[in-house]
């Protein structure tokens, strides 16, 4: 799912992006639309780690027997309280 364009002056402290380098320069994803002289800090990612969907994508799905009324009596069945 891409992100919506941010407007030039939404440049927040602590954003990050992750770009590539193509023929010595630095290109921007689409959707960065950052204005000519924007600062900015450049490191190598060593190794792009998986998101956390692809990390648990596995478990997706397993837990089919669960009691219908889980999400309002979360207390009930974790800690044994009583259900409201």
């Amino acid at each position: 799912m891409a992100l919506p364009s941010l407007p030039a002056s939404a440049i927040f402290p602590g954003m990050s992006i992750t770009a590539t380098v193509e023929q010595g320069k630095i290109v921007l994803p689409a959707n960065v639309q950052w204005p000519s002289g924007t600062v900015v800090r450049i490191e190598p990612v060593v190794e792009q780690l998986p998101t956390l969907w692809e990390t648990l994508k596995d478990f997706d799905g397993i837990a089919n027997d669960l009691p219908a009324d889980l999400a309002a009596n979360l207390d009930h069945y974790v800690h044994g309280h009583g259900r409201p």
